[in-house]
């Protein structure tokens, strides 16, 4: 092989490993960090995924495409009424990373690579990676690790923390991997790492929970032959303990023997007409076509267009492609004539008014957004275009109605509370605009620029609700501003 290439591949290969350590040791981290010496107790559990919530937001990207993450908490929350009553609300994240991965935290706090999301051709493959995950948190796998990690010592953490940041900020993994490995080296790292059998029963389980909610467990078959395929480590490469779901042959060939064995019962789900499901095609085109790698999205779309020119869903992605790119003009006729096989379709159309939108056509924009949002009653995209639409035309009664609305029905979707908070400072509703905006600037973690627009809105707001609301965030914030305040005044 050239030398450019091997550098190229060595290149791809240490960017994925950084990737797969930092998130690695952020889990070993806290698991063995944050919570005291004895049995792990839902409390404190609950309290571990907060702490690594907070982790995950500064480390790593989320997706928060609200057709993307509403579709997978779909699916999961499917899966999760098959479960007994729990203790925990469930709650899934797409990372927007390209590693093949999925992984699941206590307290009901699961997540998904936005990778491995695209790489998946039926929504019977995303079923059952959720189970599976799903499984996890109700056997307490993490948890019941956690507590048996308790004998790493104080020094052995430290060698942990230090790889973590030396690996995160230079970059140095063999330096790093030395520091975590001389640490841990007494062979306490196995005992966070999840087990064969703990795999084995995740998977059985997972079964049950599929098969329940309608789904066929090839899905969970076909999507692990999938990882294995994309493996991009050899055995040197990663070091055990940093492999959170080990054995994937002996899974498969695990799953193989207990779908003979449903099939034997009778009970055997096939797979389901959802393989063709709109819905899913949409959002795999939209991970593709918006989070992937954009010269090799669109590669890919201008080959499906010149295999069937008249195919709509590779259109669509086309011209999705070409608006990330900055060519506006060219995606607009791309999505208008994906329209005209889909003319009622409220996603292409959303889009081609966000396009239209982001091009200045905003008379344009408005009569293709108000029919996106006509066409269906939960559109959060649509709504948040719709919304900024009208504040460019000045239409700022009808701009807080879009905003509000979204909020009601998304209250999860960041930018709107951004956007309504400015809408009303348009309007010189300035109570109001610092309240959402004081919502806004706290989601992100801006605690300072939360602090003063809530003081400001504290003053002035009149809803009982919405002062609980300001009284209760500010409560929060003070011990992180005071913190981060004396950090700054210690030499």
């Amino acid at each position: 092989m050239p030398l450019h290439k091997l550098r190229a591949r060595k290149k791809n290969m240490n960017n994925c490993y950084k990737k797969f350590f930092s998130i690695s040791l952020v889990i070993f981290f806290i698991a063995t960090w944050c919570l005291p010496a004895h049995a792990i107790s839902i409390k404190e559990e609950k309290k571990l995924a907060q702490e690594f919530m907070k982790l995950v937001v500064r480390r790593f990207k989320l997706i928060e495409d609200p057709l993307v993450v509403d579709y997978v908490n779909q699916i999961g929350n499917k899966l999760v009424k098959q479960l007994p009553p729990q203790p925990f609300k469930f709650r899934f994240y797409v990372l927007n990373e390209d590693i093949y991965n999925a992984f699941a935290l206590p307290a009901g706090y699961i997540f998904i690579n936005s990778g491995l999301l695209a790489a998946m051709d039926s929504e019977d493959e995303l079923a059952g990676i959720l189970s599976h995950e799903i499984a996890h948190v109700v056997s307490r796998h993490i948890s019941k690790r956690i507590d048996r990690s308790q004998t790493i010592n104080l020094a052995s953490m430290a060698g942990i923390v230090a790889g973590i940041f030396l690996g995160a900020s230079t970059g140095d993994l063999d330096a790093a991997n030395t520091l975590v490995v001389g640490s841990v080296a007494a062979g306490h790292t196995a005992s966070l790492a999840f087990s064969r059998t703990d795999e084995t029963q995740a998977d059985q389980l997972g079964l049950q929970y599929i098969q329940k909610a309608g789904y066929s467990g090839q899905g969970l078959l076909t999507i692990l032959k999938k990882i294995r395929g994309k493996q991009w480590f050899g055995a040197d490469q990663v070091p055990n303990y940093m492999m959170t779901h080990p054995g994937v042959d002996e899974r498969i060939a695990n799953i193989d023997t207990d779908m003979a064995v449903i099939k034997s019962s009778g009970q055997y789900q096939p797979p389901t007409s959802v393989t063709v499901n709109h819905l899913f095609n949409m959002i795999n085109i939209r991970l593709t076509a918006l989070y992937q790698d954009q010269n090799a999205a669109q590669k890919q779309y201008q080959q499906a267009i010149k295999k069937n020119p008249n195919d709509p869903a590779s259109t669509y992605g086309y011209g999705l492609v070409l608006a990330r790119l900055g060519k506006r003009p060219q995606a607009i006729q791309h999505l208008k004539k994906a329209l005209t096989k889909r003319a009622l379709d409220p996603v292409i159309l959303s889009d081609l008014g966000r396009i239209y939108f982001l091009d200045g056509q905003y008379s344009e924009a408005l009569s293709t957004l108000e029919g996106a949002v006509s066409l269906s009653q939960i559109n959060p995209e649509g709504l948040f275009y719709l919304g900024r639409t009208r504040m460019e035309l000045k239409q700022f009664e009808e701009a807080v109605q879009a905003f509000e609305t979204l909020i009601a029905t998304n209250p999860n979707y960041r930018p709107s509370y951004k956007f309504l908070g400015e809408t009303y400072g348009r309007l010189e509703r300035m109570p109001l605009a610092h309240y959402y905006l004081g919502i806004y600037h706290y989601s992100v973690g801006e605690f300072r620029v939360s602090q003063y627009h809530l003081r400001k809105a504290e003053k002035g707001i009149q809803s009982p609700s919405k002062s609980d609301k300001t009284r209760e965030l500010l409560k929060k914030i003070e011990p992180l501003t005071t913190k981060k305040n004396e950090k700054q005044k210690s030499p």
